[in-house]
């Protein structure tokens, strides 16, 4: 199951303004804080987050908003989050927070791609995009499938589940995206 968090009915709601604009520290925070408020109601074990009614978002927001937002499960319940409805320059601003706090996130990008935003090595890269590629699969198979040795595969596989960008149960991997 997925929760569904429409950034830009957050961001009204918050601020009880027009402006569909994320330009300020505290206009970020307000929203993180609405955003935990709803995932501590929620079972979802992923939270789809929805940017698509943003028109600005600052690098400031980026911060509060996502950034925190993944920092803060370290301490609280961990769920998998996934980015949709990003601009280029939205998704460039989330890209440079993340990788200066080394964090990784899923973004859903033009016609449902799944792209990875953050710090993420290049073999978690290459491992993600084969996950996403052939669905679930073992580490065994997803080696084969890129002509790796299984331990490189399981090395980058773990990377991926440690950031919660794909799921393990077993030995099966899968991403946890929204299509």
């Amino acid at each position: 199951m997925i929760e569904t968090i429409r950034i830009g009915h957050l961001l009204r709601e918050t601020t009880a303004s027009p402006y569909r604009n994320l330009v300020t520290r505290p206009t970020g925070a307000a929203v993180r804080n609405r955003i935990e408020e709803t995932l501590s109601r929620s079972d979802c074990p992923t939270a789809l987050l929805d940017f698509s009614g943003i028109e600005v978002l600052d690098f400031s927001c980026a911060e509060e908003i996502v950034a925190k937002l993944l920092l803060g499960q370290v301490s609280g319940r961990s769920r998998f989050v996934v980015l949709r409805g990003l601009r280029d320059d939205q998704r460039e601003a989330i890209e440079q927070v993340l990788t200066h706090h080394r964090l990784a996130i899923v973004a859903i990008v033009h016609g449902g791609e799944p792209l990875l935003l953050g710090w993420v090595s290049a073999d978690a890269r290459q491992a993600f995009a084969c996950v996403c590629r052939t669905g679930p699969a073992g580490a065994g198979d997803l080696a084969r499938a890129l002509g790796w040795p299984e331990p490189r595969m399981r090395e980058a596989l773990d990377a991926l589940a440690l950031h919660l960008l794909v799921r393990s149960e077993g030995d099966c991997y899968h991403a946890s995206l929204v299509a």
